[in-house]
């Protein structure tokens, strides 16, 4: 029988849950969940959870809320990963490419390892804090 679990999504903790949430939608051209989608001008945003989706409308990536989250310090250890995300580009004009968004979006470099032949990659931080990497895969 193979009734296993599936994953739904990577869910993120972050004191700003519209802000990465829009991070992300961004970078990886997601859509809100029917439901999630930014407040009209003039209303409260209180969302403390949001979901994102694909086109087909699979969840991919949840942001959540928080009071108070203490950001990664990698490569150092005081802080571990703890977690990260990886996403695969086609090549190296499309890591450069999606690198640059990623930076215009409000991540941060934090290791350059374009050099190496078999995998190329960044691995940048989240406005939040969070690493993930951009590699060709």
């Amino acid at each position: 029988m193979n009734d296993y679990p599936r994953l739904m999504h990577a869910a993120i903790d972050t004191t700003d849950a519209r802000g990465l949430a829009e991070f992300y939608r961004q970078l990886l051209g997601l859509t809100y969940r029917p439901g999630d989608e930014p407040p009209t001008e003039g209303t409260d945003d209180a969302a403390d959870w949001l979901v994102l989706v694909d086109a087909e409308g699979r969840r991919v990536l949840a942001v959540q809320e928080v009071e108070r989250l203490t950001a990664s310090t990698w490569p150092a250890h005081d802080v571990p990963m703890q977690m990260h995300l990886d996403f695969a580009v086609t090549d190296r004009e499309a890591l450069e490419r999606h690198r640059r968004r990623a930076e215009e979006l409000g991540a941060r470099l934090l290791l350059d390892r374009t050099r190496e032949q078999t995998e190329p990659l960044y691995v940048l931080a989240d406005p939040a804090g969070h690493p993930f990497c951009l590699l060709v895969g």
